[in-house]
């Protein structure tokens, strides 16, 4: 088969679910396949780092930088004369060309924008909810990231089951158990944080329940026997302030840290440092950061709603993420019983270990040779 995927994602959104989700699928689809031949589109030739074999060919495309992502990949790659037998656009389809040239699928990670548009950014929703229902009739295939993903897509677009196509996102080879004191040094040093803490790592929109997390870790501060902080990472988001304000009304003002943007390598640091991690997201199409932190020995609480369950099976604490309450009893219940950690730190190592990106490649090519007739 002759493959064409947009991978502009791989290196504007690198970082993130779907950057990290485009790099890593292309970098493994390298390592497996050797007698497929793919065709890249791509804003510049330096790929090194894909260590790209003899069957990938590179397609430049000019560099329309916008200040938004979506604005800028909702511009589709010139497909004429590629000889393609299936493009993949793995960026929810935004940027798909409307003219069909060859078999079209998409990798839709999830249709919150549908389901929760107050949580979602204004450019975003404005393309997602314009585009997708031009988009999806194109398609003849959809790959997608968890089972409730799948059903999700069903509901909300009655696309054909025997169309979507599931395969499991992995954590990177970069999270794996470090040595902890050589990590909370780093951390005391470079970030200034001396005490244990708690952390949180996954974007900034509301339907990550921040708020909720501040607010239960304000009821367990009094009833810590140790002294713990709270350690929020990322890129300041539009919600920021409203997180910020709270932790002061709660008189948090030293104890909830926002880092600010933390670099990719730097991340597993943070989570072999961290006492616990708390994912109390009220939706996800997947969820990357709590195998993230898994795959770091960090034991783990997180929301038991949507794909989050699937993913993290009986290995991580679960929480209702509405109840306030229950958030605050699960981290305490954690951070005082070290036989707990333990437990959960080997269950955590156990489940992140059934996933891996050489399974995603292997199963997308499957879904491309289906959905191409190959």
């Amino acid at each position: 088969m002759n493959i064409g995927i947009d991978a502009r994602a791989a290196r504007w959104y690198r970082g993130t679910g779907i950057g990290t989700y485009t790099y890593q699928l292309i970098y493994n689809i390298n390592l497996i396949d050797k007698l497929n031949r793919y065709l890249l589109f791509l804003p510049d030739e330096n790929i090194s780092d894909l260590n790209p074999g003899d069957n990938i060919d590179i397609r430049l495309i000019s560099e329309d930088r916008r200040e938004n992502f979506w604005e800028e990949i909702d511009i589709p790659n010139i497909l004429t004369n590629t000889g393609m037998d299936i493009y993949h656009v793995p960026q929810n389809g935004i940027g798909l060309p409307r003219e069909k040239t060859s078999p079209f699928v998409i990798t839709l990670h999830d249709v919150i924008p549908f389901r929760m548009p107050e949580t979602v950014g204004p450019q975003y929703l404005k393309i997602y909810t314009k585009e997708i229902p031009e988009i999806i009739p194109l398609c003849d295939g959809i790959i997608t990231v968890s089972e409730f993903s799948k059903q999700d897509i069903i509901k909300s677009m009655g696309f054909p089951e025997d169309k979507i196509f599931v395969t499991h996102l992995a954590a990177e080879d970069i999270y794996y158990p470090q040595n902890k004191t050589l990590c909370k040094n780093f951390v005391k040093e470079n970030y200034k944080i001396e005490e244990n803490f708690i952390l949180y790592v996954g974007g900034f929109s509301p339907r990550k329940n921040i708020t909720g997390l501040i607010q239960a870790f304000s009821k367990i501060k009094p009833k810590l026997k140790k002294k713990y902080k709270l350690v929020i990472l990322g890129k300041k988001g539009r919600s920021y302030y409203d997180y910020r304000d709270l932790a002061y009304e709660l008189g948090l003002k030293e104890d909830v840290i926002f880092t600010g943007y933390v670099p990719v390598e730097e991340l597993p640091v943070f989570y072999n440092a961290a006492s616990v991690f708390c994912y109390p997201s009220f939706y996800e199409g997947f969820g990357l950061p709590p195998l993230e932190a898994m795959a770091c020995g960090t034991p783990t609480i997180a929301s038991n709603v949507t794909s989050i369950p699937e993913i993290l099976g009986d290995d991580a604490l679960y929480i209702k993420p509405e109840n306030i309450d229950d958030i605050a009893e699960k981290l305490l219940m954690l951070i005082e019983d070290e036989k707990l950690r333990i437990e959960m730190s080997f269950k955590g190592l156990r489940r992140s270990a059934m996933y891996n990106w050489k399974k995603t490649a292997v199963e997308t090519i499957n879904a491309y040779r289906q959905i191409a007739g190959k």
